[in-house]
């Protein structure tokens, strides 16, 4: 299995043995596997297709370059991490930036390679030197800190562009969405954000039906009468089709916005090799470099094309992790079935009508839950909040990117947002932990609720061992 296209029968094809998993390089019937690759398909569906909407980029292109972006992770770990690469929501507030000082797809996409060109960068030096230049750079304080800022500096997206278009259509959509997330189990539970799309589809085009027109922004600042679910463009569109392709543009201040992303790619991709190698019971630390560096060449190849970057994704971990099946095999099916939709213009110009309202009620919870990852970073790296050192770079950088402050450097080049609050979260900690004390930058064991062990006492040099 060089190329990790070559599997193994398991079993006698059809379902696992009690107890056990289908490894890798093992697969089910090609019936089953075909299947299970629909079903990587829909897992990805919600997110991956938001997204290029999200950042006003081909959903059509997006999809194709998804299933190109699997093939070359699958081909790069040579099978060893089973994986779907979608389009990655990071970027979303990055290109929200970019447009609002005047960028078009050309930049965003520019921007988004160079972005591309570090994370392929980035793994090659982790293959050289271990994930320990990870953990040196960037600990859990700084990369949960620059994850929060680049998902909460969403947030006025949802709320000036996306929210008022049809606030009660969002408000339900988001109920219901929050519902499914809770309440659904298994599989139903991984696909929550597509239902909430299905759902609030379905809500806009009844909601026509019964009250006509809407009177309200349409994407702009201004208050129009407009359908809510315009179908107008499904129609033109042609069942088969290539999707549009255009070349990137680059600008400095754009790459700079988008630089500090690929903090949150290295970090996604870290805990994507760690969770499969875990559920799987093959240690990948060795494979940790080259993952990074397959992400970071499949995101090359798609934005050269002017689609968007790729991420590996949670939502198909969740569903190996509920069907015990690891094949490989299953993701290059989910990567031919994700070749045929983007072939298919008339699929998406059903994406591409996807109502602002529901998109208001989506983003609420998906923009939070991108910037609650960064707390759970935090938990999972023990970060003590208590310790200045860990406390004052993150509480300044998280509010410079979320209340996009500004630095202006010259007449025509200014730092704000998201870059800004990256580099003050990084510069900061490190530049914090040269002058700081002995005490706080040895990491102890939390003692209570009510005590730091970062609290010096008087007449210690640190935190009282005895």
């Amino acid at each position: 299995m060089s190329l990790g296209v070559r599997w193994t029968l398991h079993g006698d094809g059809k379902t696992p043995a009690p107890g056990a998993v289908v490894r890798p390089d093992e697969r089910l019937s090609w019936p089953r596997t075909f299947g299970l690759g629909a079903q990587h398909v829909v897992a990805m569906f919600g997110a991956s297709f938001v997204a290029p909407v999200l950042m006003g980029l081909d959903p059509n292109l997006a999809i194709m370059m998804s299933g190109v972006a699997t093939a070359i992770f699958l081909l790069a770990t040579k099978g060893r991490v089973p994986s779907y690469l979608g389009c990655s929501l990071s970027f979303v507030g990055v290109a929200a930036t970019i447009r609002a000082s005047g960028g078009d797809v050309a930049t965003i996409t520019g921007a988004v390679f160079a972005v591309a060109v570090a994370l392929f960068l980035v793994g090659l030096a982790v293959q050289r030197f271990g994930a320990r230049i990870i953990h040196a750079a960037m600990p859990p304080v700084v990369t949960g800190a620059v994850v929060m800022l680049i998902g909460f500096n969403l947030a006025p997206v949802t709320a000036s562009t996306y929210w008022p278009q049809d606030q009660w259509t969002a408000l339900t959509v988001m109920l219901f969405t929050g519902l499914a997330v809770v309440c659904l189990r298994g599989f139903l539970s991984r696909i929550a954000i597509f239902l909430g799309l299905v759902f609030g589809y379905l809500l806009s085009w009844v909601l026509d039906l019964v009250f006509g027109k809407i009177h309200s922004p349409a994407g702009g600042p201004e208050a129009v009468d407009h359908w809510r679910l315009d179908l107008s463009a499904v129609g033109k569109a042609d069942w088969i089709g290539l999707p549009t392709f255009h070349a990137p543009a680059f600008e400095w201040s754009a790459i700079l916005v988008a630089l500090p992303v690929v903090i949150a790619l290295v970090a996604e991709n870290a805990g994507h090799v760690k969770a499969v190698g875990e559920m799987t019971g093959d240690s990948l630390d060795d494979k940790l470099g080259t993952a990074i560096a397959a992400d970071g060449a499949a995101s090359m190849l798609s934005t050269a094309v002017g689609g968007p970057p790729n991420t590996t994704y949670s939502e198909n971990i969740g569903v190996m992790a509920a069907t015990r099946v690891y094949s490989t095999a299953a993701y290059w099916a989910a990567a031919c079935f994700a070749l045929l939709f983007g072939l298919c213009p008339k699929f998406g110009a059903v994406v591409a009508a996807i109502p602002g309202g529901v998109l208001g009620g989506i983003t609420v919870i998906l923009y939070g839950m991108i910037g609650l990852l960064g707390a759970q970073i935090w938990l999972n790296g023990r970060v003590d909040l208590r310790n200045p050192l860990n406390l004052v770079p993150a509480a300044a950088g998280i509010i410079i990117g979320v209340g996009g402050v500004s630095l202006k450097i010259t007449d025509s080049f200014e730092l704000g947002g998201i870059a800004l609050g990256t580099i003050v979260v990084i510069t900061g900690y490190h530049v914090l932990r040269a002058f700081a004390p002995a005490h706080l930058k040895t990491q102890e064991p939390l003692l209570d609720s009510g005590t730091s062990a970062y609290d010096e006492k008087p007449g210690t040099e640190g935190p009282d061992k005895t």
